[in-house]
């Protein structure tokens, strides 16, 4: 396991009964490096929408017990918020609670002239995800995703 995936697992298991205290789920935690900077970053979420204080009650409980497991050798930035509008589906449970949404999807590879394409989300497995873009219906190959996240209407 590569040191980036340790550190998410091993920080997930810390902050799985942290939100489950307060009701919040966990979507997704991720370590990055952007420019010169570590970043440990933990998107949590609730029905109504998650508020500063209650990504300041789980960043406080979270750094306690970073501290005292101290498993992070390099220096890094905690982020604890909200996944946002147009938040990713990573995990099976985002794509099951997205179903008959209208998500976007961007591909490594074109697909029929496109790399990206937007519907409804109609099914999926661990290979495929099918939408509906009104015209027809299309299976697109999971490895060929790139990111996959709910559309934004304005």
């Amino acid at each position: 396991m590569a040191k980036r995936e340790e550190y998410e697992s091993r920080t997930e298991k810390l902050l799985l009964p942290i939100v489950g205290q307060h009701q919040f789920e966990l979507v997704d935690v991720e370590y990055v490096k952007e420019g010169s900077n570590w970043y440990l970053r933990a998107y949590i979420d609730k029905p109504g929408g998650i508020t500063v204080d209650d990504c300041e009650t789980v960043s406080r409980a979270l750094s306690d017990l970073l501290d005292q497991e101290d498993f992070i050798k390099d220096a890094y930035i905690l982020e604890v918020s909200s996944p946002g509008l147009g938040r990713p589906l990573k995990k099976e449970k985002d794509f099951e609670r997205s179903i008959g949404e209208d998500i976007e999807i961007r591909l490594y590879h074109a697909l029929n002239g496109q790399k990206e394409y937007e519907g409804i989300l109609k099914a999926f497995d661990k290979a495929t995800i099918t939408i509906s873009t009104g015209k027809e219906e299309i299976a697109i190959d999971r490895t060929n995703i790139a990111l996959v996240r709910l559309a934004l209407d304005f």
